[in-house]
């Protein structure tokens, strides 16, 4: 296999994403602010989709209905109709009308059946959609529906986000150009399960329904459901992945399913990085467990730890709360097998206290506080538990005095 095969590269969006997707985003009025806040996708005829959705059993209707219409349709859907501003979470039965008004409608303008539209919604729960600036608004999104409109329909989707979180990246197969896009929100209530937060991913290579959600649940194993910032799970979080195209030979599905991993992983890593009011990026890396669910367990058990999260805001080497956290994540290991590092300082050996310079951890932590975002702003804790070959990484970030204000005043 030559070595572009193996080589994905990041890319400019500008007018080339997945062949035959169009993207659309616009402002609606559905937020206060007036920032755009109604976005669409449309997939080629003969796509293919696939989703994950929240496992908490209090869900918007529209995250059961998606689930539903997926599954009727064996993954052939045409559109996704995604709204900020209102969650239409816990609304009831206007939750549901507002729901099947805003597809159908979609529908009819595209020209496809109502079953063949998907609608993700985020925002204040127990807000309903301001439905009719929506309806009124419809035209105006199909009308902008162009393959160059993928960054106003990652801006179209954001809340509480303070960046915009989007990736493409392309590489070459026989010949054949093939290109993946996704883009995110997720800033506050992430701890995906699956998962806290929306995102969606095109791709232009063709691959059959089952192969295909083979992919995404590997992809978003070991990134979205890999990452936290304050261990709340949401009401409407949503992953949906499209495919449409050519299809492609299986012998080259490997490098497909790296490209959905480095889109999935880029994506999970920039909504833990956007945490409510954090400053840095954890990065937790367990080595030597028994296999990769163990090991993601108990990196995901250490990001999610407040008394962790806040030692890193306060650049404060606290192991003790790390090894903690480790031993609550219910895998199982021996403490006095256990290596740990914070940065490149080794602060246990085999379970025992390294001799380290506790102000040169410190400094480490600070020096990642004002580093420059998701280039060298990580700081990095890893853990090699010395009972196996397998690993596995879960990335969060510190928590702050300004998480507090940003959700002690969210709807106020």
């Amino acid at each position: 296999m030559s070595q572009s095969y193996s080589t994905w590269s990041f890319i400019d969006e500008g007018n080339v994403t997945p062949h035959r997707f169009l993207f659309a985003g616009i402002s609606a009025g559905l937020k206060a602010s007036n920032k755009k806040d109604l976005a669409l996708i449309l997939a080629p005829e003969g796509s293919i989709f696939s989703g994950k959705f929240t496992q908490s059993i209090v869900r918007a209707s529209c995250v059961d209905i998606c689930e539903e219409r997926i599954k009727k349709n064996l993954g052939f859907v045409r559109a996704i109709l995604i709204n900020s501003g209102q969650a239409n979470a816990c609304t009831g039965n206007l939750g549901l009308k507002h729901f099947q008004i805003a597809t159908s409608k979609t529908a009819e303008l595209l020209g496809i059946r109502e079953e063949e539209v998907l609608m993700c919604s985020t925002g204040v729960i127990g807000i309903p959609i301001k439905i009719n600036d929506l309806v009124k608004n419809l035209p105006n999104l199909v009308s902008d529906l162009k393959v160059n409109n993928f960054q106003n329909a990652a801006e179209a989707i954001l809340t509480t986000d303070l960046t915009l979180k989007k990736v493409l990246i392309e590489t070459i197969i026989q010949g054949r150009k093939i290109k993946i896009a996704g883009f995110a929100k997720g800033s506050g209530m992430i701890y995906p399960n699956m998962a806290t937060m929306l995102a969606f991913l095109t791709c232009d290579a063709g691959i059959e329904k089952k192969e295909w959600d083979k992919m995404i649940s590997i992809a978003v194993k070991k990134s979205f459901n890999a990452i936290s910032v304050d261990g709340e799970t949401s009401t409407n979080d949503s992953f949906v992945a499209i495919n449409a195209g050519e299809k492609i030979d299986k012998r080259f599905f490997p490098i497909i399913q790296k490209g959905i991993d480095i889109v999935c992983e880029n994506l999970a890593k920039s909504i833990a990085r956007d945490g409510e009011g954090a400053n840095c990026l954890l990065e937790v890396l367990v080595q030597g467990a028994k296999n990769t669910d163990d090991a993601i367990m108990v990196a995901k058990s250490i990001c999610n730890s407040a008394l962790v999260k806040t030692a890193i805001h306060g650049c404060d080497p606290n192991w003790g709360r790390i090894i903690s956290a480790a031993g609550n994540s219910g895998v199982k290991f021996n403490l006095n097998d256990i290596d740990l590092y914070i940065g490149n300082f080794q602060i246990l050996e085999k379970g025992k206290l390294n001799q380290y310079d506790s102000q040169q951890v410190t400094q480490y932590i600070k020096s990642k506080m004002k580093a420059t975002y998701l280039v060298n702003d990580i700081v990095r804790i890893v853990m090699n538990l010395n009972s196996g070959e397998s690993k596995g990484t879960a990335w969060g970030c510190d928590l702050s005095k300004k998480y507090v204000e940003i959700n002690s005043e969210y709807t106020t």
